[in-house]
């Protein structure tokens, strides 16, 4: 398994900041360095090209504080993944065992220390017993059947519900002639 990061920490945000540091040493790590990536100066460019190629689509925004959503929104038209926490977009997209997966569904607490544990133990479980399992469970012919049922399964439910069409109909509608 591979894991690339890219992001970006608002200026303001000193943890995230530290975090991202921390995730830069353990890209050096000899155990790691060809495991985990940490991809700088994240863009418009880089986000192109990730959602274009990336399997999982893994999305981590502090309830509820989850901006518009529209990478994880581009990475599902483009066959990939959604495994993040329930809040903006990904809340009303996710459908539990069908096109994607849900990190501390059921545990929503204002402690965000506590949170942030719940929604650990939540990816690591998820990735352990579910998510890898299913990437790497092939067919005779190499294809992993499960691992592309979701893959249509997220491009069939994300499609017609996140996209331009949707978002100016709905402007119209409620901004407009409301």
């Amino acid at each position: 398994m591979q894991i690339i990061f890219a992001g970006k920490a608002h200026p303001a945000d000193e943890e995230g900041k530290r975090i991202i540091q921390r995730l830069m040493e353990w890209t050096r790590h000899p155990d790691l360095r060809d495991r985990i990536a940490f991809i700088e100066d994240y863009d418009m460019y880089t986000a192109k090209l990730l959602v274009q190629g990336v399997d999982l689509w893994l999305n981590t925004p502090r309830r509820p504080l989850e901006a518009s959503g529209t990478s994880g929104q581009k990475a599902a038209l483009n066959g990939a993944i959604n495994f993040g926490v329930c809040d903006g977009w990904w809340r009303e997209a996710y459908q539990a065992d069908l096109n994607g997966w849900s990190i501390g569904k059921d545990a929503d607490t204002s402690d965000q220390d506590v949170q942030n544990m719940i929604d650990a133990e939540s990816i690591y479980a998820q990735l352990e017993r579910e998510i890898v399992r299913l990437y790497y469970n092939c067919d005779r012919s190499g294809i992993p059947r499960g691992w592309v049922k979701r893959m249509k399964a997220s491009i069939r439910t994300v499609a017609p519900r996140f996209n331009t069409d949707r978002m100016v109909t709905e402007y119209v509608t409620r901004l407009y002639t409301s």
